[in-house]
C-alpha cells in the first residue's frame, strides 16, 4: 500500500454529514503546513503547494480545512488562488480567535470584534459569501467563552457563517456553546498516542458532532515509528503513518482526520490509508501499546 495505487481515493473512508447538509468524505485536509517555517510567511515551494491542493480534490478530498492565522493570512490566500471557483462538494472550513505575533507564537483573541473581523477577513481572502463551517480556534482565558460563541452566532444570522465548530475545548465548553447554538464539529488535538480529548470524542460521537482530529500523525513521530506499529504496518504492506491514520478512522464513525502536507507524495501515501482494513486483533494491540506508553 505505501507504494500507491493511483486508485484509492477518500471515498473509501465513507461520508460524514456535517450539520445535515454538508456531506463530506471522511477524510479531509489540513492547510497549516502550506505555509513557511513556523506557520509564517509564504511557503517554501509555493507551486508544489498548489500541486497539493488540486491533488487533494483529485483524489476525492472534499473538506479542507485552514485558519486566518496560518501565515497568517497565507493559507487562506493560497487555496483561493488555486482552486477558485471552488467544485460545488467542497467544503471549506476556517478558524478564528488566534493572533499571530510572530513565527511559531499563537496568542488567543476570543473578543467579539476580533472575531467579526477575522471572519470578515476570511470570506475576502476565501472569496466567498458565507463560510460553510466556521470554527472558534481556542477559547481565550480573558474573554467570557459565550461572548465569543455569541459572536459567531451572530455571524451566521448575518449569513456569514453556515454552521459553527469548535477547536481545542472541554467537553464542559462544547456543552455551553451548545446552550447557546448548534454545534456542529470540534476539532482538538487527538492521535493514537494523545488521547486526552477522548471525552470531547464521546461527547461529539453522542450528539453527532465530527470530531476533527489536529496533529493525527504527531508532527511525523508516528510515520516513524517502531514497535508493535512498525509491526502492524509490514504485515499489512503499509507504512507506520498508514496505519496510524486507518486507527482513527476505525476508532469512531464521528472521526474525520485531516492530515496535512505541502508534498503531494506525501498527501498521496496519506490517503492510502483509507484502504487499509485493520484486523480487529491489530487494533487491539494498538490500543494496549498506547495504553502502556
Amino acid at each position: 500500500m505505501a507504494d500507491r495505487t493511483g486508485t484509492i481515493t477518500a471515498a473509501l473512508a465513507g461520508t460524514i454529514d456535517i450539520g445535515g447538509d454538508l456531506p463530506v468524505n471522511r477524510f479531509g485536509f489540513g492547510a497549516m503546513r502550506l505555509t513557511g517555517p513556523g506557520i509564517w510567511g509564504e511557503p517554501e515551494d509555493r507551486d508544489e503547494c498548489k500541486r497539493v491542493l488540486r491533488r487533494a480534490l483529485e483524489v476525492g478530498i472534499n473538506l479542507i480545512d485552514t485558519a486566518d492565522s496560518y501565515g497568517p493570512e497565507v493559507s487562506e490566500r493560497l487555496i483561493a488562488e488555486t482552486l477558485y471557483p471552488y467544485p460545488d462538494e467542497l467544503v471549506i472550513a476556517t478558524k478564528g480567535g488566534l493572533t499571530r505575533p510572530g513565527p511559531g507564537r499563537w496568542v488567543p483573541d476570543g473578543r467579539p470584534a476580533h472575531l467579526r473581523a477575522a471572519c470578515e477577513g476570511s470570506l475576502k481572502r476565501l472569496r466567498v459569501d458565507e463560510i460553510d463551517l466556521y470554527q472558534f480556534h481556542r477559547p481565550d482565558p480573558k474573554v467570557p467563552f459565550e461572548e465569543s460563541i455569541g459572536a459567531l452566532v451572530e455571524l451566521k444570522a448575518e449569513g456569514k457563517i453556515r454552521h459553527i465548530g469548535l477547536s481545542n475545548v472541554t467537553s464542559d465548553e462544547v456543552e455551553r456553546a451548545q446552550k447557546l447554538t448548534p454545534i456542529v464539529s470540534v476539532q482538538n488535538r487527538y492521535s493514537l498516542i494523545d488521547r486526552t480529548s477522548e471525552p470531547v470524542l464521546e461527547v461529539a460521537s453522542l450528539e453527532e458532532m465530527a470530531f476533527i482530529p489536529w496533529n493525527p500523525l504527531e508532527v511525523g513521530e508516528l510515520t516513524r515509528a517502531g514497535g508493535v506499529l512498525a509491526e502492524i504496518a509490514r504485515r499489512n504492506s503499509a507504512t507506520p503513518g498508514q496505519v496510524a491514520l486507518a486507527w482513527l478512522l476505525g476508532h469512531s464513525p464521528a472521526m474525520l482526520p485531516i492530515p496535512g502536507t505541502s508534498k503531494v507524495s506525501h498527501l498521496e501515501e496519506n490517503v492510502a490509508a483509507v484502504a487499509l482494513d485493520l484486523a480487529p486483533a491489530d487494533l487491539a494491540a494498538l490500543d494496549q501499546a498506547a495504553a502502556e506508553g
